[in-house]
């Protein structure tokens, strides 16, 4: 079978665990030359080190740029472009979830869901966007939205607010960018089985499972996989949309 992604430069935030690095494991898999993004540079190696023992032939490497500074994501993306030729796929991932009620929130809660769930996603946009203008097939950027963007969540507001402007952005950037060839799409997962899904109370997941017609979380690979035909030259004529990646939830 022909690799999906045989040929691409792909950029992947939040790169380190979880979905993220399932994305880049797919990408890898698919014959991308995949460039991962931590948010410590610790984490980042230990992550770049890890996937090189699973697949020794991968053209793979690590960063730890703060994607809340234009500054530092334009200096990483430029390192991307210069060694390896091209910036063909950014996905961007890195984000955190929170579960706070309403009268507990502090401005400094406020504002880091913002800089690591907006802001980054802008700046890694804005960054990748420069780069893919310039290059004849354009390129192809997917967010990480969520199933709660579209039905929020009992507690923890400002996660699904957040998921909420993904999904805004989303949509406005395809309509700017196209003229430049460069899709722009979000995948919405659906309960996943990762550390996020950690921080949630038991007694709001369960009745959530309940409402899964496919009766079961989802896995990162099922994500990864959504990413994968997003990148991919088989959705070429998508942009602009949410993909749901959640086993048909109805909450």
């Amino acid at each position: 079978m022909d690799q999906l992604l045989k040929g691409k430069v792909a950029i992947v935030t939040g790169g380190t665990r979880g979905i993220g690095y399932a994305i880049v494991k797919k990408y890898i898999q698919e014959g991308a030359t995949v460039v991962l993004c931590g948010s410590r540079e610790s984490t980042a190696q230990e992550a770049l080190a890890k996937v090189k023992a699973e697949f020794p032939a991968a053209v793979v490497d690590a960063l730890a740029p703060d994607l809340t500074s234009i500054e530092s994501v334009n200096k990483a993306f430029a390192y991307v472009k210069e060694k390896f030729g091209s910036v063909d796929v950014v996905a961007n991932n890195a984000g955190i979830s929170q579960n706070i009620p309403l009268e507990k929130y502090t401005e400094e809660d406020i504002d880091k869901i913002i800089a690591v769930n907006i802001k980054a996603v802008f700046v890694c946009s804005q960054a990748a966007a420069n780069i893919m203008k310039e290059q004849e097939n354009g390129g192809v950027i997917i967010n990480t939205s969520s199933m709660v963007s579209k039905n929020g969540q009992p507690s923890g507001c400002a996660y699904p607010a957040s998921k909420f402007a993904v999904n805004g952005f989303t949509k406005s950037l395809a309509r700017e960018l196209g003229k430049y060839k460069i899709r722009v799409n979000a995948v919405a997962p659906g309960i996943t089985r990762t550390d996020m899904l950690a921080v949630l109370p038991d007694a709001m997941i369960q009745p959530l499972i309940k409402n899964i017609p496919l009766g079961r979380v989802g896995e990162p690979e099922d994500i990864a996989n959504a990413f994968a035909f997003l990148a991919s030259d088989m959705a070429s004529f998508i942009t602009g949309d949410i993909l749901s990646v959640d086993g048909g939830s109805v909450v």
